[in-house]
């Protein structure tokens, strides 16, 4: 009789375990291609119906993290599906996206985050070029920054959703991880560092301790900063680390934001309006008369009706001296019956109303 050595034993456990890895992944590919299927049914059904359907996306998503028993947590499985659902409507339609590039920029990882991989990501020189880039018809849809949970919001972005046709359709939360990036390998040997204003604000703190005295030079994007930055042996750049690998540059410091849960919303700007999710957001513009109290009883027709307001943001209008546009977000779509109620008599009330978009909230 032959004894088993300890490393027959374990080979005979691991050979146990790859098997059945091995006939799961055999299922899984089956089951994959039955979804790729389905999902080319649907889009000839469909016709010429539009092949990204958000509010359908966010449904299958909510309903795949409540029903995860693990050990896969929900950012994990929510990525993986992301990715699956990206394929399957890409063999329906490959999608165009604009975003504020050059690439490297959050924009654009928010792209990937929220459409997945097998899209067409344009980047575009400003935002005036993304949202107008989509009303011409050259994208299908366009992602732009909102706000930021540090710096507030992207005046930019307000201003031209006032004027554009495009609906909001989906939300995206990005994490926002900032890293120092350069050619130097020491922080000694860096004499400028270049960055987003809204980056080189989320790290001052970070900056003045470990880079006092060290000029702190305003681009346009983080991207544009990594390349500038790849140009010179002593200037670095704020950026994340799908910049840093554009570049080819070091990553002399990680996680250098001042506040841990920096976070960035996007907005999906496209021509359609999304049906009810079930979970979903209504942003609004408005005016507000210029006499007292004026604000304040804008905002009754949300109380009376039970609608929740998330934010409120201000911005100076471009009709004249001192007057403003308000920008509303609140829970729920605007077919609900307690939002329209809200909307029927705002309308009634602000001299100028646009409903900018009822969209699925951000999953994660």
């Amino acid at each position: 009789m032959v004894k088993s050595t300890p490393q027959a034993l374990l080979d005979d456990a691991l050979k146990i375990h790859r098997q059945a890895i091995d006939a799961i992944d055999s299922a899984l590919l089956r089951l994959l291609n039955e979804r790729a299927a389905h999902a080319q049914e649907i889009g000839r059904i469909k016709d010429k119906q539009p092949a990204y359907r958000p509010e359908r996306e966010a449904q299958v998503l909510h309903r795949l993290l409540a029903e995860n028993p693990g050990p896969l947590g929900n950012e994990a499985i929510a990525h993986f599906y992301q990715q699956v659902m990206s394929a399957c409507r890409a063999l329906e339609q490959r999608l165009r996206i604009a975003y504020l590039g050059p690439p490297g920029t959050f924009s654009e990882l928010a792209v990937f985050r929220h459409f997945g991989s097998f899209v067409d990501a344009q980047p575009c020189v400003t935002l005036d070029e993304v949202v107008r880039s989509v009303e011409k018809g050259q994208n299908q849809y366009a992602v732009v920054p909102i706000e930021n949970s540090t710096e507030g919001a992207v005046g930019r972005t307000h201003d031209l959703m006032i004027d554009t046709t495009l609906h909001i359709c989906a939300e995206v939360k990005l994490r926002i991880q900032q890293n120092l990036v350069s050619h130097a390998t020491t922080l000694d040997a860096v004499r400028t560092v270049y960055s987003h204003p809204q980056s080189l604000a989320q790290c001052a703190q970070w900056l003045a301790q470990h880079l006092p005295g060290v000029e702190c030079i305003p681009v346009a994007s983080n991207a544009e900063a990594a390349r500038l930055a790849c140009a010179s042996k002593d200037a670095a750049a704020v950026a994340g680390e799908s910049a840093a690998a554009q570049y080819h540059l070091n990553v002399l410091a990680s996680h250098i934001e001042d506040m841990p849960n920096n976070t960035t919303r996007f907005w999906v700007l496209g021509e359609q309006s999304p049906d009810s999710s079930a979970r979903d957001m209504t942003s609004l513009a408005m005016s507000a008369p210029n006499t007292p109290g004026a604000v304040y009883r804008l905002l009754k027709p949300l109380e009376k009706h039970g609608v929740s307001m998330t934010r409120l943001e201000s911005r100076p209008a471009r009709t004249g001296l001192w007057e403003y546009f308000f920008f509303v977000d609140m829970e729920g779509h605007r077919n609900d019956p307690a939002v329209s109620a809200a909307l029927n008599e705002l309308a009634q009330l602000a001299p100028f109303l646009k409903v900018l978009g009822s969209y699925p909230t951000a999953v994660l």
